[in-house]
């Protein structure tokens, strides 16, 4: 066995001192499923995700503390700004991001992107006004550009059968985050009025009731950083002889049997013009719209009065309901979509979640009228529901965005993809906020009154991302088609 493992790694050239050399190697030798490298990706994802949506269930008490809306109706448009703040920031900044880690490594990104989570997560619980807020925000996005490049990683150090298990972790840990980080901050926010005796009016936690969710995020980023220093580098780095490397690749491209053709409509120049890359790009914009509004509208939907249609939830309770989202989508993530996947292909799964968002959605504003025990069970169920038909969407295009280009440029390509996802998810926000407070201004409307409007919008936006997944607008790259039909 080992005779056949040494003439294994004898039939590739490889170069002593490049990170990624010894990846491929320790690739050729490994067999079985790498639990240890999933657990990495799982955390480091889950570390960026937080944040960005942990500050929704408080968001609007936040805004509400800083005094700058005028009328109760008021603050969810400041609430949209601040959502929005985050994304816009991220959306300046990913492809450049992309292209550092392109050039000198994942890791060094990664390590960047956590660190900002650990600086600027925990200065915004310690924002006294509204611009404050926006800063941190603004510059978390900024400097947390990791999400693609850890994709791009994700690929490159799992052997080729486990590539759509470690694109999916990624998409499990993201999904995760979202619906843990505001579970997070609903349990944790203004903990002197929910935590007395522990936490009392005159102490850090009771000067700051928004603080002790974020300190919470932060401390688990810094585990998680130190944790990455020893994570792997995967990007090769060949300074010595670069083209021996670049004919290494050529050759096995052409062992695979991607022609010519192939190999153009993945050059460094062409990025924008590999249409199986850019088509799912856009659709991943679409539906990261649609996630992120409804992120955003769901927390304020559910804390805000009866009077204006929302179910008067305390922060407390939204983070309840979150939570039991939560651990449902990593039930399903690990047990049931890996064969809806295998069985359907992540085109299909993503139609069908997309439809089954859609009859849910319609349902929401009828849910207000509930209450007790059956609001209880009803929001939770659809919640559970809603978060699994999303995460579902998300994990298919993300297999297809990373087999639409080759690995030399992963980092750049998810770079695109993050810049034009959080410059929709920038819009989310701020679209959803804007929304839901011009809806709340007309309950008494003849046509769609209150949230009737604030859900129908949302379907909108829902049915265009699952008309884009048709042909000839979503294209797959020529090697996808033999496995999946469309």
């Amino acid at each position: 066995m080992a005779e056949e493992y040494k003439q294994t790694l004898l039939k590739k050239e490889y170069y002593e001192n490049c990170p990624g050399c010894k990846v491929d190697q320790l690739k050729e030798l490994r067999r079985g499923t790498p639990l240890r490298e999933l657990f990495s990706i799982w955390v480091i994802v889950l570390c960026t995700a937080l944040p960005i949506s942990s500050l929704f269930p408080f968001l609007y008490f936040m805004i509400k503390d800083f005094g700058i809306a005028k009328r109760e109706e008021d603050i969810g448009f400041y609430a949209g700004y601040v959502g929005s703040s985050f994304m816009l920031g991220r959306a300046l900044t990913s492809v450049f991001w992309g292209i550092v880690s392109d050039r000198y490594g994942r890791k060094p990104v990664i390590i960047m992107g956590t660190t900002a989570v650990v600086i600027f997560n925990t200065l915004f619980g310690l924002s006294v006004n509204f611009w404050m807020a926006i800063a941190t925000r603004f510059l978390l996005g900024s400097l947390n550009g990791l999400l693609g490049p850890i994709k791009a990683y994700a690929v490159e150090i799992f052997r080729e059968e486990h590539h759509a298990l470690g694109l999916s972790t990624v998409s499990t840990a993201w999904g995760i985050g979202l619906i843990i980080g505001p579970a997070l901050g609903g349990f944790l926010a203004q903990p002197a009025e929910k935590y007395p005796n522990l936490f009392p009016k005159d102490s850090l936690f009771g000067r700051f009731p928004y603080f002790l969710p974020c300190c919470a995020i932060s401390l688990f980023a810094l585990a998680v950083t130190i944790a990455t220093c020893w994570l792997p580098e995967s990007l090769h780095m060949h300074h010595e002889n670069g083209d021996k490397y670049d004919a290494m690749e050529t050759a096995s491209a052409v062992s695979k049997g991607e022609g010519e053709e192939e190999k153009k409509s993945t050059s460094e120049d062409s990025l924008i013009k590999n249409w199986p890359l850019m088509s799912s790009i856009i659709v991943y914009c679409v539906f990261s719209l649609h996630d992120m509004a409804y992120t955003e509208i769901f927390s304020l939907w559910a804390v805000s009065p009866r009077k204006f249609g929302g179910l008067s939830y305390t922060t407390e309770a939204v983070g309840e309901v979150l939570a039991v989202s939560g651990f449902s989508l990593l039930v399903f993530q690990l047990s049931l979509y890996p064969h809806l996947e295998r069985l359907l292909g992540p085109i299909k799964v993503a139609r069908i979640a997309g439809v089954l968002s859609i009859l849910l959605l319609t349902g929401y504003p009828f849910i207000a009228f509930l209450s007790g025990i059956g609001l209880s069970v009803l929001i939770n169920f659809a919640s559970i529901l809603k978060n699994l038909l999303s995460v579902s969407i998300i994990t298919g295009l993300f297999i297809l965005q990373n087999k639409a280009v080759d690995q030399h440029q992963r980092g750049a390509a998810n770079g695109i993809a993050m810049t034009g996802m959080s410059l929709f998810k920038a819009a989310g926000p701020a679209g959803g906020g804007a929304i839901f407070s011009w809806a709340q201004k007309r309950l008494h409307a003849s046509f769609l009154p209150g949230n009737h409007m604030v859900f129908f919008i949302l379907n909108v936006v829902e049915a265009l991302g699952v008309l884009l997944t048709f042909k000839p607008f979503l294209a797959q790259r020529q090697e996808q088609k033999k496995t999946e039909l469309s």
